[in-house]
């Protein structure tokens, strides 16, 4: 009688076990979901700004948090030419918007918003190929100077245009 009620536990006692042994959960904090048996190597060439309004410490703002992101979150190596992955592009637009209007007809809020041009080629697998705008935007008081915000708020919109580029191209969300 103890055998019996000692099988009964332990049979599915084991069965549960084994299928937790059997099981394994694979855990990426960093969003990349890159296959490294096929990519191994990344090319990114540097984002020109071609946008009408320019402002200089733009584009190696932007190109230098664009690389950041793939040497911190992957581990793909980076070369010159014919990467696994590939990206190229160019800043098309930094312009700057009324955004409210205030009860004295004036502006109340002015809106920064620049717009980045992106060709992403995957040499491993050219279904995920495309061409795509990514676009941030930010906010400030009209009150303010544009050359008395504009470090912070390209900061902050270089960084957003980044993570939606690094997403796009190998976090597959």
């Amino acid at each position: 009688m103890a055998w019996n009620k000692l099988i009964r536990k332990g049979i599915p006692l084991a069965f549960v076990l084994l299928t937790l042994l059997s099981c394994t959960i694979s855990y990426r904090f960093n969003g990349a979901s890159i296959n490294y048996d096929k990519v191994k190597t990344i090319t990114l060439n540097n984002f020109e700004n071609r946008a009408l309004y320019q402002y200089g410490p733009l584009a190696p703002l932007f190109n230098n948090k664009l690389q950041d992101a793939y040497a911190q979150q992957t581990k793909l190596q980076f070369v010159k030419r014919g990467g696994d992955l590939e990206l190229s592009g160019e800043i098309t637009g930094y312009d700057v918007y009324n955004k409210a209007v205030a009860a004295d007809g004036y502006s109340a809020q002015v809106e920064l918003r620049l717009t980045v041009n992106v060709r992403f080629v995957n040499n491993t697998n050219h279904s995920e190929d495309f061409e795509q705008r990514f676009t941030a935007s930010q906010t400030y008081d009209s009150t303010l100077q544009l050359t008395a915000v504009q470090d912070g708020l390209i900061e902050e919109m270089t960084k957003e245009i980044v993570d939606q580029i690094f997403n796009a191209t190998v976090a597959n969300w």
